[in-house]
């Protein structure tokens, strides 16, 4: 057996684009699709965005990488427009969701740790949603205690309890005297687009109040407007005290974030944590156009309205497919169909891109659609339509 120059890691489809523009992708055979993956919840601005390409030929023809031994002001910049928006007092720059999270945990265990009270030293545990998906680490997926991405990697990392998401009053029953945090997403994307109740994080906030713990909140795949606000958290009204985010953070640019409170934060000293590529230059440059364009007057405005239109587009097409379509879920434009009992979610993935649109599958049989947030009407109307080809290609009886 000869291994491919590529790990197997992926099983992708027999596709590759070559260019994109806008919320459309060119294939190399010519073919030309609508992307409402984004590359799963990533490009927030679609393809070759003016702002992002001249913030990042900018940048690019001046410095690229120097390392975080010195001052990088780009980070500064980026830093103060989240601080100004966000419950954050701080950050740390990173270059994916997983080293987000990683950041998270270990700020979480460290926050306690130099609490320099006795009973801080055992407070290492981290209760975690189930269903959820925090990242490929190690520790990350020790975090999110699913089977089937920790097969084959034991011993599990520990220092994990997991509780059915949604549950507010198992949550409560799980916490005692090594408890230092809780754990989870405001809307499940992996775990199949199934957003929380608001008096739910409300909750688990006040659950956290109450016990001294800390509150940490997935925002990997939500953030940066994909659900209507600039976080999804925004909508309970609810604060967390850690945030990890990525994502759409970049467009496209791999770039993360670990936001905290200044009391959250207080255990993170030099040397504590770090990262060589982590807020480089050039990720600071499009993370900096990014923001600057979602939170320009309007602009998540329309996400709303653009969300809204596909919202009861779906519906009215799972109505006419009952067979293909169980559900419509999501918040913003960040939606799922639960395919209906005896159809996989892989088979609509496949009969969508048939008809040139690209969607991504999620757990709970679900199939997400993530179109970039600059998405508009004529382009719901082309993707509905191709849906609902879909549908009836898969011929089954409506």
């Amino acid at each position: 057996m000869t291994i491919p120059a590529v790990l197997p890691t992926y099983a992708r489809y027999d596709v590759a684009f070559e260019k994109g523009e806008g919320v459309w992708l060119t294939a190399t055979d010519g073919r030309r699709f609508l992307d409402f993956g984004s590359g799963v919840a990533v490009n927030s601005l679609g393809h070759a965005h003016p702002r992002l390409v001249a913030a990042l030929r900018e940048q690019a023809g001046k410095l690229w990488h120097t390392s975080n031994l010195y001052q990088v002001p780009g980070q500064q910049r980026v830093a103060e427009i989240l601080i100004a928006h966000t419950f954050a007092d701080t950050m740390f720059f990173c270059n994916s969701g997983a080293e987000a999270m990683e950041c998270a945990l270990k700020m979480a265990r460290r926050h306690h740790q130099a609490s320099g009270q006795a009973a801080g030293r055992d407070k290492q545990t981290i209760i975690v949603a189930r269903n959820g998906f925090h990242g490929r680490t190690l520790a990350t997926i020790a975090a999110a205690g699913q089977e089937k991405y920790l097969e084959g990697f034991a011993p599990n990392m520990g220092g994990f309890v997991h509780v059915p998401f949604g549950n507010l009053n198992e949550t409560r029953a799980a916490i005692d005297a090594s408890t230092a945090a809780v754990l989870v997403e405001p809307v499940q994307g992996e775990g199949g687009i199934r957003p929380a109740d608001a008096q739910y994080l409300k909750g688990l906030r006040a659950v956290c109040d109450e016990f001294g713990l800390l509150m940490i909140l997935d925002e990997v795949q939500t953030g940066v407007g994909r659900t209507g606000t600039l976080f999804a958290h925004e909508q309970a009204g609810v604060t967390p005290d850690i945030m990890a985010i990525a994502k759409g953070l970049g467009g496209g640019f791999p770039v993360g974030a670990c936001l905290a409170t200044e009391h959250a934060a207080s255990g993170m000293t030099p040397g504590s944590h770090g990262s060589t590529f982590g807020g480089n230059p050039l990720a600071m440059a499009v993370a900096e156009a990014v923001l600057t364009e979602v939170l320009a007057d309007g602009f998540l405005a329309t996400v709303n309205t653009m969300g809204a239109r596909l919202t009861d587009g779906l519906r009215d097409l799972a109505a006419r497919h009952p067979a293909v379509i169980e559900e419509v879920r999501g918040v913003g434009l960040m939606l799922g169909l639960k395919c209906a009992a005896g159809l996989v979610n892989g088979d609509l993935v496949k009969a969508a891109m048939a008809q040139g649109l690209l969607c991504v599958p999620a757990g709970d049989n679900v199939v997400r659609l993530l179109p970039p947030l600059i998405i508009g009407e004529d382009d719901i109307s082309c993707a509905l339509s191709m849906l609902e080809k879909a549908c009836q290609s898969l011929g089954l009886k409506t």
